[in-house]
């Protein structure tokens, strides 16, 4: 019997997810112009990345394609792909501190910068064994057949899945884009190392779902066939989708840091000024480019 989240219930959190989004959007907007005005250049191309991440999460989470998640696991799929794969190194690529905190208000700004609990525990969740973990234990515990039905059957438990997948996305590209402030601690080979072991739980999961000889899912045995596939096909479409997005997306990235790895490290390095002041902030100069990772250097 297929799961139902509710016409009402999914058309409300659509609409105040893309008024979040849109909110989001503004806000960056407004702080890169305002970095611009004041002759500080966040390059073109960050803004952008960060647009097109939040356009990514639209689609999954509040755009009309979201709402066949209920009927195919395939779309199901697609939006856990977007939110955990996609759409974080886009955002993380786009430098989204300083322009954000740029379009708040002054004072709220102030605040956010100056907060040490806040810089401490930003501190703490940027360890790359914690956000690999993280990431490790979201994709494995929501594929859980009883889990994933929990997460189908009600639509507060649907989007505090959806928000689990993006914070865990997030978490777990920020070692490998490493954008500002945050500091490379770690040599990019283990990175790369980071990367690898992160395709393991994605394969073994892939590879279940298109080898199982059997349903892994029950609600979509009566919701798959008028798309033209059976339970079972549209089951084995969304694994194999997984295993190859995941392969390709890591294996990029993967291929970017030993290009560095291996070239020697330029000898001029693009910066950006801060503004004199952010909420008081000391000016200091810090690096244009994201982190020290997949675009440093650019």
């Amino acid at each position: 019997m297929p799961l139902h989240h509710g016409t009402m219930g999914s058309s409300g959190s659509s609409v105040w997810l893309t008024a979040s989004i849109l909110i989001t959007a503004v806000v960056y907007l407004r702080g890169w112009l305002h970095l611009r005005l004041t002759m500080i250049v966040v390059a073109f191309w960050r803004a952008a990345s960060f647009l097109a991440g939040l356009s990514l999460i639209w689609v999954a989470v509040a755009s009309p394609v979201a709402t066949l998640d209920e009927q195919l696991l395939t779309v199901h799929m697609i939006q856990h792909l977007l939110l955990m794969t996609l759409a974080p190194p886009l955002i993380w690529l786009g430098a989204p501190v300083l322009p954000l905190t740029q379009g708040l208000p002054r004072q709220f700004a102030r605040s956010l910068l100056k907060s040490l609990p806040l810089q401490r525990f930003g501190k703490a969740l940027s360890q790359p064994a914690f956000c690999w973990l993280a990431a490790c234990v979201v994709l494995i515990a929501w594929h859980i057949p009883p889990v994933f039905a929990l997460g189908m059957q009600s639509e507060v438990w649907h989007v505090f899945e959806q928000a689990t997948f993006l914070v865990a996305g997030l978490l777990f590209w920020r070692p490998v884009i490493q954008p500002w402030p945050s500091v490379s601690r770690w040599p990019e080979l283990s990175i790369i190392l980071y990367l690898f072991f992160a395709t393991l739980p994605c394969d073994i999961l892939s590879g279940f779902l298109v080898f199982c000889d059997r349903v892994v899912y029950p609600i979509y045995f009566s919701s798959s066939t008028p798309f033209g596939f059976s339970a079972l096909g549209d089951q084995q479409c969304a694994g194999a989708l997984m295993w190859t997005c995941v392969t390709i997306v890591y294996l990029v990235a993967g291929t970017i840091l030993t290009m560095r790895l291996l070239s020697p490290r330029g000898s001029r390095e693009d910066t950006l000024m801060e503004p004199e002041r952010i909420g008081g902030v000391v000016p200091q100069r810090v690096p244009q480019s994201v982190g020290g990772s997949l675009s440093h250097g650019r």
